[in-house]
């Protein structure tokens, strides 16, 4: 009895499908900033909760929103970054 789980995680779902107008496209910075770290890593979607679909898709429109110099490519290339050569 001592063993119980106390509580279950919640249940991770996937934003595009629940929202079908929330459009996913490289010029909507602001939403993919959210699937991605501030190294500039794409984050899984198993951490994310978003289906194998959508995960496609959102991994392309990141991709174009870098080319676009929408999203930084690395953690150096963060203007709010300091470089060791800086300090």
């Amino acid at each position: 009895m001592a063993f119980r789980k106390r509580f279950a995680p919640r249940r991770k779902f996937c934003r595009f499908c629940a929202d079908k107008e929330l459009p996913l496209n490289y010029k909507r910075a602001d939403i993919l900033r959210d699937f991605v770290t501030e190294r500039g890593k794409i984050i899984a979607r198993r951490i994310t909760g978003t289906c194998a679909h959508h995960q496609r898709l959102l991994t392309r429109e990141i991709k174009r929103a870098r080319q676009m110099a929408l999203l930084i490519y690395t953690a150096t290339h963060d203007s709010s970054v300091k470089k060791k050569s800086m300090i």
